[in-house]
């Protein structure tokens, strides 16, 4: 499979500095809560940390739900003229990593897909 990359042209700052980082089979409570981007749900572990999590890796039984796969919610901060690989892209997010070996979310907004 070819690889695609992206260049970012708008900047991006995380807001979250403490990001969730769950294991297959870990079981959250969810809320309903407003946002921006459809497909992801507010999750709260049950060391009470609180995330987004795209609820396609959610297995949902009322306000409880079980991982299906690993996740990690960490976003990076990107800057205009940043290249990097796309690894994976989510209701509206991209995970990304970059040669220096930096990886985590970025709205799929702030980028250009390459060619």
């Amino acid at each position: 499979m070819k690889k695609k990359y992206c260049k970012v042209i708008k900047d991006y700052k995380t807001p979250f500095s403490n990001p969730l980082i769950l294991k297959k089979g870990y079981k959250v409570q969810i809320e309903e809560k407003e946002c921006e981007w459809p497909g992801w749900i507010w999750s709260i572990t049950q060391d009470g940390k609180s995330g987004w999590i795209p609820e396609n890796y959610l297995e949902i039984k009322g306000y409880n739900a079980e991982l299906l796969k690993d996740y990690n919610a960490t976003e990076l901060n990107a800057t205009i003229g940043e290249f990097f690989l796309i690894e994976n892209e989510e209701s509206g997010w991209l995970w990304v990593s970059s040669e220096n070996g930096r990886s985590g979310w970025i709205p799929l907004e702030n980028v250009e897909i390459l060619k």
